[in-house]
């Protein structure tokens, strides 16, 4: 095993552990919380600290500062290192602190000039009471990447768990209040949230302590007036001012997506989130696993001017992430009412939810693939310090899916305009993953595809093979649930998981046959 596929799995082990955990999370929000209004005000509030975590935790500003930090870490250049992590640590807690004061005057001048109604004023009073996890978030995201940067993968990847973990002993607990208004829930939940933000940043900057030797290597990371003035922390601000423009116009695009969701109907924004959960399973445990490791791995390379290790690099881990996203697109795709039936549907989550969300789930499944292809090449160019370039790209999507979007709002039925919305997102980030494909393809150091068409050729064949088999057995083996099993959330679970199993079975089957093939021909030549 590869030392790129051996820090994968470590990322991999700690993600899929956080991941479990986020999807029995979701299992107990839609439970307890529901598909509606209220939903749909958490799903707005908790996306303000997330927009800046995407942005000064792990987007903008982990794009720019990782490469030179790497560089500075492969050079032995210790000193350097803690001086320029402790410089852009404390610029971080700065500029993240203004924020959050700005944003508290701004709700509250709200408040004291404005009548509202009562879901836009509980949805401002989840933002005041989750602002502040965007401060602690994004110092955790921010020590996150010092970690994966000194190949402390498991530390790193561990993090989120606690998000998770606080998150669903909140949820567990209003079983003991069945009568507590769903309204009062969520709020519980939003104050969970910032227990957890100072959690998960108390845990990163222990866990960075400990890299700390007494033969000097390692970081002690501590917010830092000194070395602002450093060429290297120059750059980080400068490169991470640039990724900004991109990556916050991004976030602000999918600020208005929420919005126009709201727009479209009351429940779609909470229903668009419930869809995503589903398709972030995934994306989150593969996907952001491989461009974890991709980053700081093409970077160290591209520091030592390794470029045929980068170009190899860069084509396992594209293989790699096909080989695996690939069947798991296709099955969301068929499986998905099933799917979300067996996740979600009970108490607070009926039917109706079940249908709503399982369209825009079908319409997510093809982006499973082009947000993670978007992905790895973007970490291509970021680890070669080219910031502007995605920036550009990025600016550019943002009109055509603000467009689409409108046109789904204004022009689909009441009930399809949320599944018009994930379609322009989906149809972006394909648009993205091709134009920053045609722009790598001009640089002289970008690998070749040549050499991945057969193993993408054999893994679209198996996948194909699967879905065949799926459709035609799917009926069955919904049908096949034993008659000692509820027909409620364990007998759907038995179901689909007769249909994982069996898709599963095929595609591994036919990638065995394929590999056992290549293994012939490679003896007798």
């Amino acid at each position: 095993m590869s030392s790129l596929h051996r820090n994968i799995f470590k990322v991999f082990s700690g993600t899929m552990f956080s991941r479990v955990l986020g999807f029995v999370r979701e299992m107990l929000q839609a439970r307890f919380i529901g598909a509606g209004v209220e939903q749909s005000a958490f799903t707005m509030a908790f996306l303000v600290p997330n927009l800046f975590r995407r942005l000064f935790g792990e987007g903008a500003l982990t794009a720019a500062f990782l490469p030179i930090f790497k560089e500075e870490v492969e050079q032995k250049r210790w000193k350097e290192a803690q001086r320029l992590a402790n410089a852009v640590f404390g610029i971080v807690a700065l500029v993240l602190g203004v924020f959050v004061l700005l944003g508290f005057l701004a709700i509250g001048g709200v408040f004291a000039f404005w009548d509202v109604s009562e879901r836009i004023s509980d949805t401002l009073r989840l933002i005041l009471t989750m602002l502040p996890y965007a401060l602690f978030i994004c110092g955790a995201a921010y020590g996150m990447g010092i970690l994966n940067a000194l190949n402390h993968w498991k530390a790193a990847a561990f993090t989120p768990c606690l998000l998770n973990i606080v998150w669903i002993a909140a949820l567990c607990g209003m079983a003991f209040w069945p009568d507590l208004p769903v309204r009062s829930r969520v709020f519980l939940l939003g104050f969970a949230i910032l227990a957890a933000g100072i959690l998960q940043l108390t845990f990163v900057l222990l866990r960075v302590r400990a890299t700390k030797k007494a033969d000097g290597t390692g970081i002690v990371l501590r917010p830092s007036f000194l070395g602002w003035g450093d060429g290297a922390t120059k750059r980080v601000v400068s490169k991470t001012l640039q990724g900004a423009i991109g990556a916050g116009a991004v976030q602000i695009c999918t600020a208005i997506d929420q919005l126009l969701a709201q727009a479209a109907t009351p429940w779609a924004a909470g229903v668009i989130a419930f869809a995503d959960r589903l398709m972030e399973l995934p994306l989150g445990l593969f996907a952001v696993s491989f461009t974890t490791v991709l980053l700081p791995t093409l970077s160290g390379a591209f520091g030592r001017h390794a470029i045929e290790e980068a170009r190899e690099t860069f084509m396992r881990a594209f293989v790699g992430l096909v080989k695996i996203l690939l069947p798991a697109a296709v099955g969301i795709a068929l499986l998905a009412e099933d799917l979300t039936r067996a996740v979600y549907e009970g108490h607070l989550f009926d039917e109706t939810a079940t249908v709503r969300v399982s369209r825009a789930l079908l319409c997510y499944a093809p982006g499973i693939l082009f947000i993670s292809f978007s992905k790895i090449l973007t970490q291509w160019f970021h680890a070669q310090q080219d910031i502007k370039r995605p920036v550009q790209i990025n600016l550019a999507m943002i009109f055509v899916n603000l467009l689409l979007n409108c046109l789904s709002v204004f022009l689909l039925p009441e009930e399809w305009r949320h599944v018009g919305i994930v379609g322009s997102t989906v149809l972006c980030a394909a648009l993205t993953g091709l134009v920053l494909f045609l722009m790598a393809r001009r640089d002289s150091s970008f690998p070749s595809f040549r050499s991945a068409a057969r193993p993408l050729g054999q893994t679209i064949a198996a996948a194909g093979a699967m879905g065949i088999v799926l459709v035609a057995a799917a009926p069955h083996l919904r049908e096949a649930v034993p008659s000692f099993l509820p027909k409620g959330m364990l007998g759907n679970f038995w179901a689909l998981g007769l249909q994982i199993g069996l898709g599963a079975s095929v595609y591994g089957a036919l990638l065995g046959v394929f590999w056992l093939i290549d293994s012939i021909k490679r003896r007798r030549s």
